[in-house]
């Protein structure tokens, strides 16, 4: 995650925060207007900080158990903040009413602003741009998620007054008894488990995080027959492109992606491409958009091509080495009948392992393609 990234994440979990600290103060005050919606929330969420120790094990990905814990950690230093602001208030100043206000009461805060808000644009700033903040919207925030909605939000701001108006609009017909359906945005299945407490199958957005790295690198290459000494050990001018992808020099991003929209990071393809090569003339006549694009027709050649297809097959069966269970069993668990934790914590890792597998599968294809192309080309 970028330094970009990073701050951004802050500030939307200091934004939720925020927001789920006012949605405490009215659950707690006597009479609130907002009474009646509060009251109707739920009183759990299935999101995995409120999973039992051992689902939270049972999801079995790195990347998502990271950020389970930190969110954790988050919540139990938050807790300190809140009560150290109002250890030495009057009872009457209270802003809780005298309730508890815990890890656990905030983690019901947080889980129902990232799982019911939605960032629409605030006051207006001087530049004429308006600030994105997130919002509460009862009864819109009950329309269900789809990739193909039926509906979509509008937000007006009424020029005569500062009254917001905010509305459901229809993008298709819809019929009685048909769900109202808004696409709450094109998220991989982290950050649905983690906000909404679900999980979307075939999910076209959804990845697996790899660290780049060369001593890894070399263990795939050495697994899939190919040769090549530049992994661990780039030569400076490979290097210099690693640097131009920010995976060298300076404070790189690391973090690589496999699935999802690209199949492979544009920035990983690039640079096994590149360290691949051994001819610096033929890489420096192309740019990087060329090296980091899939549909690019083998850059550097059908044979640099497949070593690096290969490659990528490799470092995703090393991937899957890192699930401590199959597919089969997972399955097979889900038939046995299981918690609702547990199972969403199967249903999300069997997903994980599609993603990788389905990966193995089209690179593979090409590879047989590549091969039969190269075939053809020599025989004529």
């Amino acid at each position: 995650m970028s330094k970009l990234d990073m701050w951004e994440r802050l500030a939307e979990e200091l934004w939720a925060m925020k927001l789920g600290l006012k949605l405490l103060q009215e659950r707690a005050k006597v009479g609130s207007f907002w009474w009646p919606y509060i009251s109707n929330l739920p009183e759990t969420y299935s999101v995995p900080i409120f999973f039992p120790g051992e689902d939270i094990k049972n999801l079995q990905y790195a990347p998502l158990l990271h950020q389970v814990n930190k969110r954790c950690r988050f919540l139990l230093d938050f807790e300190q903040e809140v009560k150290r602001s109002i250890e030495n208030l009057k009872p009457i100043d209270d802003p809780y009413g005298g309730q508890e206000v815990d890890a656990s009461s905030l983690g019901w805060a947080m889980s129902a602003v990232s799982s019911r808000a939605f960032r629409l644009y605030g006051k207006k700033l001087p530049d004429g741009t308006h600030n994105d903040v997130p919002m509460m919207l009862p009864i819109i925030d009950m329309c269900n998620h789809s990739f193909n909605p039926n509906a979509q939000i509008l937000q007006e701001q009424d020029p005569s007054n500062e009254k917001m108006l905010i509305k459901v609009v229809a993008e298709t017909s819809v019929k009685q008894e048909d769900l109202i359906l808004l696409n709450y945005g094109c998220l991989n299945n982290d950050l649905f488990l983690l906000d909404y407490g679900f999980v979307i199958p075939s999910n076209p957005y959804d990845c697996i995080e790899l660290r780049y790295d060369g001593a890894l690198l070399d263990a795939a290459s050495i697994a899939a027959g190919v040769s090549s000494p530049n992994f661990s050990s780039p030569t400076p001018w490979q290097q210099q492109i690693l640097c131009q992808l920010n995976l060298d020099g300076e404070a790189p991003v690391l973090k690589v992606t496999l699935g999802g929209q690209e199949l492979i990071e544009g920035r990983l393809l690039a640079a096994l491409r590149v360290l691949l090569a051994s001819d610096m003339e033929t890489v420096e006549k192309h740019d990087l958009d060329t090296l980091k694009s899939l549909s690019a027709n083998a850059p550097l050649g059908i044979a640099n091509e497949v070593a690096a297809f290969r490659t990528v097959i490799a470092l995703c069966v090393i991937a899957l080495g890192h699930f401590p269970t199959r597919m089969m069993e997972d399955e097979s668990l889900l038939k046995q009948g299981v918690s609702a934790t547990t199972e969403l914590a199967i249903q999300f890792r069997i997903q994980k392992k599609s993603i990788i597998i389905d990966v193995m599968r089209d690179l593979t294809n090409r590879v047989k393609s590549l091969r039969a192309k190269d075939m053809t080309t020599t025989q004529t």
